[in-house]
């Protein structure tokens, strides 16, 4: 009985509310951008600063594609998100202080 219950609900809404197809989607979309990323510095002939600016754009996308929809924080409260977001900062003053010792 399990089973069949399991079976014809398969398709529908998890306990967050993301259903199977949401996560195939994305799926897809984190393969796609993938191979975008791939493609960038190997067969499009763009500049290195904006080679590096592409990946880290397209690289912040699909962090945030696999935060919000395999990390189910789409669905938690909003001062869980806030507590994920401010590192953020930190982040990147960071990284602008590494970057400004070269």
């Amino acid at each position: 009985m399990e089973y069949a219950e399991a079976q014809a609900g398969a398709g529908a809404a998890h306990e967050g509310g993301t259903s199977t197809k949401a996560y195939f989607v994305v799926f897809g979309t984190l393969a796609v951008l993938t191979v975008i990323e791939v493609l960038i510095p190997t067969r499009l002939g763009f500049p290195k600063n904006v080679q590096i600016i592409l990946l880290v754009f397209l690289a912040l996308w699909k962090a945030l594609l696999v935060a919000l929809y395999y990390m189910h924080l789409r669905y938690e409260p909003k001062r869980l998100k806030w507590m994920v977001i401010a590192p953020f900062p930190l982040a990147v003053i960071l990284v602008m202080a590494v970057l400004t010792e070269f």
